[in-house]
């Protein structure tokens, strides 16, 4: 990456910023979309030049794309929750205008960060690989836009952009503010509960792996083509969180839930929240599918023709998040 100019959307977010930093200290020129400007000077500090707009100005995209090497589509609406038109605009709409953009600045390579949510569908994922279809019926709007984003990279592919896909799975590490501050939320509040007991095997890829696995993508991936990333094995996700949380200082609860009345709760809390109470409902069905259920998916395909290792250990990412306790100033 020494000396090339890359952009990124989504840099002042938690995997982003991973991915800047990283960027930066290879010698990329790095600019970076940012729409406010809290972000804007996030990007200032990882050494990167913000880029003013999102992914509805075209402009902007324009102007921070041309003359790139490398574009990586990080910025999404992660939620399980909102409007059908939400999660449209930003995941669907949003990517459609980067891929555009992308072709008309002649961008060498995009690199779209997509998930493994996309093959939610109602069953279990297991040791899934890129070969599995998407589900007739996505379970959620998350899973539903995401895969149609993935749908618009294919078109833009078809019709000479060279771009990637890559689907990392479970982000995770020091420096998160995504999924596990939810997680430490709740638990903290004695709202947290082990559905099923928490039993469920999962995938899992820490943010520093997932960076290397997007490089990786940039540099050597083959167009059109989709990766899975992962840290490697699957693990029990009630073993897995209950690292982070003793890594984060906290006690891990005991609290179960069957999953019959988990899925009850949710189906209920989704109606009334959508049609009586304002707000974003405390359990979904897309979230109880892509947390208790077992989501396992392979990442051979990228270890074999990206060169993908994986370099940072479950072990290293959770010292990484106990030492980030331990340097926060009192109080925080």
């Amino acid at each position: 990456m020494d000396g090339r100019t890359v952009f990124v959307t989504g840099g002042s977010g938690f995997l982003g910023r991973s991915l800047v930093r990283e960027l930066v200290a290879r010698g990329a020129r790095v600019r970076a979309l940012a729409r406010s400007d809290a972000a804007r000077e996030t990007v200032r500090r990882l050494g990167a030049q913000p880029i003013v707009g999102g992914l509805h100005d075209l402009d902007a995209l324009g102007r921070g794309m041309t003359g790139c090497r490398y574009a990586f589509h990080c910025a999404a609406l992660a939620d399980d929750w909102g409007t059908r038109v939400e999660h449209e605009q930003v995941n669907v709409v949003g990517t459609r205008n980067v891929c555009e953009a992308a072709a008309a600045a002649g961008v060498g390579r995009l690199v779209h960060v997509s998930t493994e949510a996309v093959l939610a569908g109602g069953r279990p994922i297991v040791q899934a690989d890129e070969t599995w279809p998407l589900p007739e019926r996505p379970l959620g709007l998350y899973p539903w836009s995401k895969g149609r984003a993935e749908g618009v990279v294919r078109e833009a592919v078809a019709a000479g952009l060279d771009a990637v896909i890559v689907r990392p799975r479970f982000i995770w590490g020091a420096g998160d503010t995504s999924v596990f501050p939810r997680i430490e939320e709740q638990v903290r509040k004695g709202r947290f509960r082990w559905v099923g007991g928490g039993s469920n095997r999962v995938s899992t890829c820490h943010v520093d792996n997932v960076v290397e696995g997007l490089l990786l993508a940039a540099e050597r991936g083959a167009s059109g083509e989709i990766y899975f990333l992962t840290d490697g094995p699957p693990v029990v996700l009630r073993t897995f969180v209950s690292s982070l949380l003793v890594a984060r200082g906290l006690q891990p609860p005991i609290a179960g839930l069957p999953r019959w009345l988990a899925g009850l709760l949710a189906r209920v809390a989704e109606l009334l929240y959508r049609t009586v109470i304002p707000g974003t409902p405390p359990i979904t069905r897309t979230g109880l599918a892509l947390f208790f259920d077992e989501v396992t998916v392979s990442d051979a395909k990228a270890r074999a023709e990206l060169g993908y290792t994986a370099h940072r250990t479950v072990q290293e990412g959770i010292a990484a998040m106990a030492a980030e306790v331990e340097e926060s100033p009192p109080g925080e």
